[in-house]
């Protein structure tokens, strides 16, 4: 029977126990239980697999019990400043709890897209008290394997509803995306189209909800047209973007999910020589340092990431020490962050824009 993350589990086998189930000494179980390195390959693989057969349960290392806690941090690349922000925000609650962290760069798809369970090994092999997510790519298999070695985990910002009773940390994107469409109509916008993340994700569900909310709550007419689905980076917003400025009635503003997709709005708008906010206002969402470093900067809604990122450390010591959150779903709010990208319509604007400048990026 698996038992809920984080409950007090009731005493399995020995390390003994272990080590004669797979042929080694004692002293060679422990080092390859606490992840030390001077042991083969071979002999480590049977250790690992009598640990599973046996269902050893590997107790966490937590501040306080005389030797230093561990958590692991498993993002999806180290390149990004989301990526980065997650890492500040870790790193500074660990900092303040007493723990070290362990950072891996998407370890849970191998290269050939399949699950990959050599890292789950070695989380077990380390004696990691818990393990962050960011975003999480899991399949059900990992999910139950990490249940099933009584692992704690929380998930930060998850892309896709997590399954039933996994802890996760988010934003509120439905109050951001209220948040940066009334912000359109509040300067006078009634033509306001939004580019979205791909379709049926939490996030961009949330965003794109919020947008016909504030639309509906100030009685403009929501147009299906408006609507564009990109694949969260640059090329496909530019894309979307093209399309958007094709329109018989073009929009006079924008509210873009990302950040990260507002660059390449941006770019469009300039082949297309079409002025910010002078002709078109862009709203984008995160607020990562790219938002600042545009021209104009980017007003757009704070997703408060390292916060998130700390929160979910938190709650990670919390299940370790056997506590359960309240909700398996804590989100932080969002707030608007005003820059030059936003003004009010013109007065007189043409009802289509001219032929492209530049060639159009390819899909």
């Amino acid at each position: 029977m698996v038992r809920a993350r984080g409950a007090n589990v009731a005493a399995g086998p020995t390390l003994a126990a272990v080590a004669r189930e797979a042929g080694v000494s004692v002293p060679t179980a422990s080092k390859v239980v606490n992840g030390r390195e001077d042991v083969a390959p071979e002999t480590r693989r049977r250790v690992t697999e009598a640990l599973d057969r046996l269902g050893y349960v590997r107790r966490p290392r937590l501040a306080g019990t005389g030797a230093p806690g561990l958590v692991d941090l498993v993002l999806h690349s180290l390149d990004s400043s989301r990526s980065g922000a997650v890492l500040s925000g870790v790193e500074a609650a660990a900092y303040e709890a007493g723990l070290e962290v362990v950072v891996s760069a998407a370890p849970t798809r191998g290269r050939d897209g399949r699950p990959e369970q050599g890292w789950l090994d070695r989380l077990t092999a380390r004696g990691s008290s818990g393990v962050l997510f960011h975003p999480a790519e899991l399949s059900a298999a990992q999910y139950a394997w990490l249940d099933h070695h009584r692992i704690p985990y929380v998930l930060i910002d998850p892309a896709h509803e997590p399954p039933a009773g996994v802890v996760s940390v988010g934003a509120a994107n439905w109050q951001g995306g209220v948040c940066a469409t009334g912000h359109l109509l509040e300067l006078g916008h009634e033509r306001i189209a939004v580019i979205t993340g791909q379709r049926h994700t939490m996030a961009g569900e949330g965003r794109l909800a919020g947008y016909r909310s504030a639309l509906a709550s100030a009685g403009v007419r929501y147009r299906a047209e408006y609507v564009r689905h990109a694949d969260s980076d640059e090329t496909s917003a530019r894309l979307r973007t093209h399309e958007l400025l094709d329109l018989p009635e073009p929009p006079t503003a924008v509210f873009v999910c990302s950040d990260r997709m507002a660059l390449g709005v941006y770019a469009a708008l300039a082949e297309r020589e079409v002025r910010v906010p002078e002709e078109m206002s862009v709203v984008g969402f995160d607020d990562l340092p790219e938002a600042r470093w545009t021209a104009p900067a980017l007003t757009t809604v704070r997703q408060p990431l390292a916060e998130m990122a700390a929160t979910a450390l938190r709650l990670l010591v919390r299940m370790a020490h056997g506590e359960r959150p309240e909700g398996t779903r804590t989100e932080l709010s969002t707030r608007l962050v005003r820059r030059a990208s936003t003004a009010p319509p013109p007065a007189v604007r043409p009802t289509a824009y001219g032929p492209v400048t530049a060639q159009r990026p390819t899909a």
